[in-house]
């Protein structure tokens, strides 16, 4: 090949890397001016007020518009309501809304979806180091049959939540101490105190007490308290209403005939908001709903401090509490756009942003490194109330052992079904007291043998 004939070879390949060079600069910039819009439900918040929006803003006005990804919020809810509109997109069923490309959900969730194999396995998009970051049982929880379909973005656990102001005036009249809620025993003879002190409060008008406490799940009260007592509370993917069950089931329901427990639907937050309840057991993430302003019945308005406790534990019992929290799926469609979901992830659990993300929303971080600089985040809380509650959190995590419910496939059917009954159960059993049926004792054995009915049903 002659000299001339290589120069133009040359020049040639400067001009085809000119034009790839140019095209893939309008390839870059293309997709800068399209980026992947990421639809997503959660729970942290509401529609118009939420940390979690704020910190979803916060990405794509940054590492987002550097990557070309767009995170867009289309469901903020609760997650009864999300799990709900899960299932029913999962299964196709009339009117239900289309599922989004990200959402919140808990294990149970997943197990009653027909197929979760629809979910992306999140070890596809994060290497084994990226992963030894995180705290295990956090990443263990999230993981069905073998796969990591709910990836960990923040985890709770239960919590006492008590309006101080309401407690301080019951324990001024009877002597009532805040320490007597450090065991289940305690609290359940102080929630029959209250309502015959309430009651007592307007003689002319019979059995009008009020009540003290308000638990969120009573499944979960029967299931951790029987397992801290060294029982089983499943066998063959059933109740076993064994021995510590009863022990459990005693000063519960004796109470709650009594009418010191509450067994209305809803959350723990609402009657604590309106003056009907003192105390309360809830997700610590239920701070965000828990106001300083009690409204009554009758309009009237009051401020009122809350603070916060580590759950009661049963006398004879260890200190065991349910690991709660949420974690987020994403469903499969494109690699583009499951990898915009795991950048995301990685962003929302650095350890800078995951604690001011948590701290928030009165969660706890999932990366070693997060709680290393958590301390120092507690320190600039202003709000007394998450001050206490982080207290709390803190007291909880050195000194009491973490619950993780089984997956067992009827996991759901069996909460949603005791929930139902043994409200119902406990309801009938009080109307009989309040209709003069007064040996409380063979009231709620009675009511027990009514749930074991309808559970069998």
């Amino acid at each position: 090949m002659n000299r001339l004939n290589k120069r133009g070879l040359v020049r040639t390949g400067i001009v085809l890397s000119l034009f790839s060079a140019i095209f893939s600069a309008c390839g870059i910039k293309e997709k800068q001016k399209k980026p992947v819009t990421l639809t997503i439900w959660h729970v942290y918040g509401g529609q118009t007020d939420s940390p979690l929006n704020d910190m979803i803003e916060e990405f794509n006005d940054t590492v987002g518009a550097e990557q070309g990804i767009k995170l867009q919020v289309t469901v903020v809810s609760n997650t009864n309501n999300i799990h709900d509109a899960v299932l029913r997109a999962a299964n196709d069923e009339p009117g239900a809304s289309e599922l989004p490309d990200t959402f919140i959900s808990y294990p149970k969730t997943i197990l009653a979806m027909p197929d979760s194999e629809i979910l992306v396995d999140y070890r596809d998009y994060f290497s084994e180091e990226e992963l030894s970051s995180y705290i295990p049982s956090f990443l263990e929880e999230g993981t069905i049959e073998d796969r990591l379909v709910s990836f960990p973005i923040a985890k709770s656990t239960e919590i006492m939540f008590i309006d101080k102001t309401l407690f301080d005036r019951f324990s001024d009249a009877t002597g009532a101490k805040l320490e007597q809620l450090d065991t289940w025993e305690g609290l359940f003879a102080l929630s029959e105190d209250y309502y015959q002190w309430t009651d007592e409060q307007t003689p002319e008008i019979e059995g009008d007490g009020k009540t003290f406490f308000v638990h969120d799940y009573h499944f979960n009260y029967f299931q951790v308290g029987t397992e801290s007592m060294g029982e089983s509370f499943f066998k063959n993917e059933e109740l076993s209403y064994g021995e510590k069950f009863n022990k459990a089931w005693e000063p519960y329901a004796e109470a709650a005939i009594q009418g010191g427990v509450w067994l209305n639907e809803g959350y723990a937050t609402e009657p604590l908001r309106t003056g009907n309840a003192v105390v309360s057991v809830a997700s610590s993430a239920s701070v965000l709903y828990y106001e300083d302003i009690v409204t009554y019945e009758d309009n009237r308005s009051e401020k009122i401090e809350v603070i916060a406790r580590p759950v009661p534990c049963f006398e004879n019992g260890s200190r065991m509490v349910m690991q709660r929290g949420a974690g987020f799926c994403t469903v499969k469609s494109t690699t583009q756009k499951e990898e915009a979901a795991a950048e995301f992830l990685k962003w929302l659990t650095e350890p800078e942003n995951n604690v001011r993300f948590v701290t928030q929303v009165g969660y706890m971080p999932v990366t070693e490194n997060a709680f290393d600089i958590l301390p120092d985040a507690l320190e600039k809380l202003e709000d007394p109330k998450y001050k206490s509650l982080y207290e709390a959190f803190i007291e909880t995590q050195n000194s009491y052992e973490f619950y993780t419910p089984p997956q067992l496939d009827t996991y759901l059917e069996l909460e949603t079904s005791f929930e139902e009954n043994v409200r119902s159960s406990l309801r009938q059993a009080n109307k009989s007291w309040q209709e003069g049926e007064k040996d409380t004792g063979l009231l709620a054995v009675e009511a027990l043998e009514h749930l074991k009915a309808a559970m069998t049903k």
